[in-house]
């Protein structure tokens, strides 16, 4: 008979005595894919879009075992809402996009213009399980809004100045400076034109327009999007005319002063003399502040003067000349 080694019968002395591990056993995973909670839907012409998150882990924060189902339905029920009548009613819809976690939904609005159209959705795991229903998005679906036609962009002083035409009283502007850039909404109007006073002169900037049709609880309707037009601002525009101009004289001199400019790119003044009748010809320049002696008088002579502004752009835009003044150096 051959001996068993004292290691060895201490080893099965241990596995006789208990089960062979330490502590209670693992509770299974459920894998419930987790609920959507982002589920956002509105009109937008003559298709309801719909957008949500695809959960990408379970209820115990594990990743969801594929695949999935989205189960997304549409339905309508009377009020107040109740979300078992709702779902022996409510369609299933597919054709779901799914990019990068994003799910999209196109709906035409046919079966839906003048209801308001419910929408739920839950994802199903592969073991058939789920967490239920998400956030329910109540649309009332109106019959297309207009899109904005004659989007006619124009360079002014104070901004890009925008007019269109178009049935509706609310529009929409979105704007962009770059292809880089994501599109913004900048003004919500209640009229057919609009000053965008933020733009700077030398940057290209994108417009688009929609109509929107208010359909209540702080909801609207949109119109499909303007195709996009661009402007690039320019600065042709002078400062203003300047005023107040007052010349007096004294002792070696013919002072000048004036009132001030306010515009903000105001770079500075030109003063113009003649003597007698003669012509006007430029005698200096100065910079923003409002005053200017002319010490190449003579005595006995009568100077008429006048002044102009000018900006910082490349060329400078020069105002016109303001009132001309005269003055006799004795």
């Amino acid at each position: 008979m051959r001996r068993i080694s004292a290691a060895l019968a201490a080893a099965l002395l241990l596995l006789s005595a208990g089960c062979g591990y330490v502590g209670a056993p693992l509770t299974p995973l459920a894998n419930v894919p987790a609920k959507v909670t982002d589920l956002a839907a509105i009109q937008r012409g003559a298709v309801i879009v719909v957008h949500f998150t695809v959960p990408p882990l379970t209820t115990e924060a594990r990743p969801i075992d594929k695949p999935l189902k989205l189960d997304l339905r549409i339905g309508s029920t009377p009020e107040p809402f109740n979300s078992a009548q709702w779902l022996d009613h409510a369609k299933p819809l597919g054709g779901i996009r799914v990019d990068q976690g994003i799910a999209t939904l196109e709906i035409p609005i046919s079966e839906w213009t003048g209801k308001e159209a419910i929408l739920g959705v839950r994802v199903v795991g592969a073991n058939g399980k789920n967490a239920g229903w998400s956030n329910y998005q109540a649309v009332r679906v109106v019959p297309a809004p207009q899109v904005p036609a004659n989007l006619k962009l124009d360079n002014r002083a104070e901004g890009v100045h925008m007019s269109w035409t178009g049935s509706g009283n609310l529009f929409r502007v979105i704007r962009r400076s770059n292809a880089n850039e994501a599109w913004a909404v900048v003004a919500t109007l209640d009229s057919h034109e609009w000053t965008d006073t933020s733009t700077e002169f030398g940057k290209p900037y994108f417009y688009e327009m929609q109509s929107l049709v208010d359909v209540g609880d702080r909801k609207f309707a949109e119109s499909e999007l303007t195709a996009p037009s661009d402007i690039t601002p320019i600065d042709v525009f002078p400062p203003a005319i300047p005023t107040g101009l007052r010349a007096d004289a004294a002792p070696g001199s013919i002072e000048l002063v004036w009132d001030r400019n306010t515009e903000p790119d105001l770079a500075g003044y030109r003063i113009y003399r003649s003597t007698g009748e003669g012509p006007f010809e430029k005698l200096a320049e100065s910079n923003q502040i409002p005053n200017y002696s002319d010490r190449a008088v003579e005595h006995g002579k009568t100077y008429r003067y006048a002044i102009t502004s000018f900006d910082r752009s490349t060329p400078p835009n020069e105002s016109a000349r303001s009132a001309r003044v005269e003055a006799t150096f004795q």
